[in-house]
């Protein structure tokens, strides 16, 4: 390992003290989510997944989970982000598709832990179908918002590229402790997120039962 502070319970708990910390951080800093319509051009595409929580959590995610599971899951990733913006981008839509992407954020922390639980890694297809699902969504909801030009996908294409990859490998590097801190982070962050669009639902129902 190549921290080996990390294999002390004062390392472990200075480790999950600090994902905790950033994690309260990017909450105060970011809007909870980026969907809405975008700008055009290279840097906007560039910006629009990094400016949104469920966005920016979303990616490092499939990161973590790559790094954790199997890289093979980069390819089911690819896949979902595909589909999902040809469907985004042709109109096609999901009910409830807001709290549905912060759902996807604790799916892929619940992935990791539940990985770790068993003591061996799931089924790649399973596995491969969660990611790929979660990806999707956010993709779709990224055809809603995209301005419909090729520099703006590039753009994005580009900045959930690196994140993805950047996540990828520094996980692989400093090891398990760090990427189960991570994963508990993604739990929470996406249940934290999946209160904004419940809330709009409930207080939708509220107002057609009035």
């Amino acid at each position: 390992m190549p921290f080996p502070f990390l294999k002390s319970s004062s390392g472990r708990d200075l480790a999950l003290t600090g994902c905790a910390g950033l994690g309260l951080s990017l909450l105060g800093a970011l809007p909870a989510t980026a969907h809405q319509l975008a700008g055009a051009g290279l840097a906007s595409g560039f910006n629009h997944p990094l400016t949104g929580l469920d966005h920016l959590f979303l990616l490092v995610g499939v990161g973590a989970a790559a790094s954790f599971v199997s890289a093979q899951l980069l390819l089911f990733a690819l896949g979902g982000a595909v589909i999902g913006a040809l469907f985004g981008v042709s109109g096609g839509g999901l009910p409830v598709a807001e709290l549905l992407a912060a759902l996807a954020v604790s799916g892929l922390g619940v992935l990791i832990l539940m990985s770790r639980r068993s003591g061996h890694p799931p089924s790649i297809p399973a596995a491969g179908t969660l990611v790929a699902t979660a990806v999707a969504i956010h993709a779709m909801l990224h055809g809603h918002e995209a301005s419909g030009a090729s520099s703006w996908w590039a753009g994005a294409l580009l900045a959930s590229g690196l994140t993805v990859g950047v996540t990828f490998l520094l996980l692989r590097r400093i090891g398990t402790a760090w990427t189960l801190c991570l994963a508990v982070l993604l739990t929470v962050v996406g249940a934290f997120l999946a209160l904004g669009p419940i809330g709009g639902l409930l207080a939708g129902a509220g107002a057609g039962a009035a």
